[in-house]
Order: C-alpha cells, then sequence, then structure tokens
C-alpha cells in the first residue's frame, strides 16, 4: 500500500492524493513515465513530484519506515503495515499504577514469538533487543507506552511508529484498547475483565506477597495484549484499504494465535475480584 501512497509528499494531502488517484496515477512508477506526468492536475509541481518519488523510492528499498510515518498523517500509517511487516514489533507495557510509573512487564510479539521483559529480572534486555526493529505497534503508544519507556529507561525510541488508536478511530472503534477488542469480537478467554488496573493489582500481589501465579497471569494478560494489537493492526489494515475504490489492494490474512508460555491462573484472578470487589464497582474497573 506505501507504493500507492502520496498524502506523505510535501503539499500533498488526502484530498489532492485522491485527485491523483482519480486521474489513474496509482502508484510512485506512474510518474516515471511522461504519459501519467501528462494527467497531473496544473497545481502540482512536477519537479517536486519527481523529487518526492526519488525519494520515497530509496527509503522504501532501503527499508526506511520512519521515513513514511514521519511524513503521514497519524491516522494513515497503517498503510507502511504490509510493505515493513519483517520489521516490525507489537508492543505493550505495564506498570505500577503510581504517580512516576515503574515499569512492572513488557511484552515484543514480532508476529512469530513473545518475549517478556520483568522488573527485577530481565527487564534492562528489553534496551538491546528493542533495536531490532524498524517499526513499532501499539494501542495509544504516542502518548503512554513510548514516553513512559523512553523515561524509565533514559533512552529515545528512533523506530517508526503504528499507533493503532488514530487508525481505529478513524474507523469508528474507541473505548481503548479492550473496547476496540469488543468490537472486533476478539475474546480474551480466561482474561475477560482484566484490565489495565487488575494488572496493577496482579503485580502488587507478585512483588509483595510473592504469588508467582499472579507474576504469570500478569505475563499472560500483557502477552495478551501485544498479540491482540497484530489482529487489530490487519483488521484495520484491510477495512482502510478496501474503503479505497480507484484500484485494488489486495487484503492481508487473518494472524495465527500465537503460542503464549504463560496461562492465567483462575484461583489468583477470582482472589484478587472478590479482595477488591468494592473498589471494582466504586471504580468500574472490572466487568
Amino acid at each position: 500500500m506505501i507504493t500507492h501512497t502520496f498524502c506523505h509528499f510535501r503539499k500533498i494531502g488526502l484530498k489532492r492524493e485522491l485527485s491523483l488517484w482519480a486521474n489513474g496515477i496509482h502508484t510512485w512508477n506512474d510518474l516515471t513515465h511522461d504519459s501519467y506526468l501528462k494527467k497531473i492536475p496544473g497545481s502540482f509541481h512536477i519537479d517536486t513530484l519527481k523529487e518526492e518519488i526519488d525519494l520515497s523510492f530509496q527509503n522504501h528499498h532501503s527499508g526506511n519506515p520512519k521515513y513514511f510515518a514521519e511524513r503521514l498523517p497519524s491516522d494513515q500509517t497503517w498503510r507502511l503495515f504490509a510493505d515493513f511487516r519483517r520489521q516490525a514489533v507489537f508492543l505493550d507495557i505495564e506498570t505500577s499504577g503510581m504517580s512516576i510509573p515503574i515499569i512492572t512487564s513488557i511484552s515484543l510479539y514480532d508476529g512469530n514469538e513473545i518475549r517478556f521483559y520483568v522488573y527485577g529480572r530481565n527487564l534492562d534486555a528489553f534496551v538491546d533487543d528493542i533495536t531490532r526493529y524498524q517499526l513499532i505497534i501499539t494501542y495509544n503508544g504516542k502518548c503512554f507506552d513510548v514516553p513512559v519507556i523512553e523515561s524509565f529507561f533514559k533512552i529515545k525510541l528512533h523506530q517508526a511508529h503504528i499507533d493503532l488508536r488514530y487508525g481505529l478511530n478513524r474507523l469508528g472503534y474507541s473505548g481503548g484498547l479492550k473496547g476496540c477488542e469488543k468490537q472486533a469480537g476478539i475474546s480474551r478467554g480466561d482474561l475477560e475483565g482484566v484490565d489495565g488496573y487488575f494488572a496493577v493489582l496482579l503485580w502488587h500481589d507478585y512483588y509483595y506477597n510473592g504469588n508467582t501465579k499472579a507474576l504469570e497471569t500478569l505475563m499472560a494478560y500483557n502477552a495478551a495484549d501485544s498479540a491482540n494489537l497484530e489482529k487489530l493492526m490487519v483488521m484495520a489494515y484491510n477495512l482502510h484499504a478496501g474503503r479505497i475504490h480507484s484500484f485494488k489492494v489486495e487484503a492481508l490474512p487473518d494472524p495465527m494465535d500465537p503460542f503464549i508460555p504463560v496461562q492465567p491462573d483462575q484461583k489468583t484472578i477470582q482472589k484478587i475480584k472478590q479482595k477488591y470487589q468494592p473498589l471494582h464497582h466504586a471504580l468500574g474497573a472490572f466487568t
């Protein structure tokens, strides 16, 4: 899809992109032929377009999604996914819930394997591992996950970033990650009703009470977040692509469920729900 994209060019927004598509100019390659250049409306500067095409080809061939991510509107970064999928990782973090949060766990899913990073165990390994990827995919990561990571580790994440919150919102999906999952018909199974606040309680049960089952449940929840991001990413890509009528974009197949090496412990979940039931009702935290 990225080679059909023109809205990252200087002075070309979504409306002008539609104008190019309407004139039969569907790919960058089309603009290398004089017959197509003649179709360009007079308001477009040919030399500028050629320069933008050259830069786009160069960055696409060199596998640099950041070039495009920095120039696309936030709700159009979905276009990066198909071309740069092999360089992408789905990322989600959990925190202690304090005013200055501690990152308690991070899950990374690259479409093949889920890796975990846990505070007090191997959390620092994340800093090196994340550099393997050129594209980060999150939900609300621009406002939460990435700033928290950068502050906590005192690093800067320079990767391209697809924050699904924007692309999904444009499609009418809202209500946070769990709300989008429900709208999309994605089930949480044994983790149904567990949310971000519950994840804080799971961490406290592990950290202060030594309940390793609570940690395993937290890791399973964290893994479900990152794995479901892939499902939502593919869904969003296909829905957005299906709205394009000037040409056909090949739909992506539904992803397979990954193997998650840890499972939620129902006894721990029920224990925490019962203990904090009054607070659940007061905050509306659980369903």
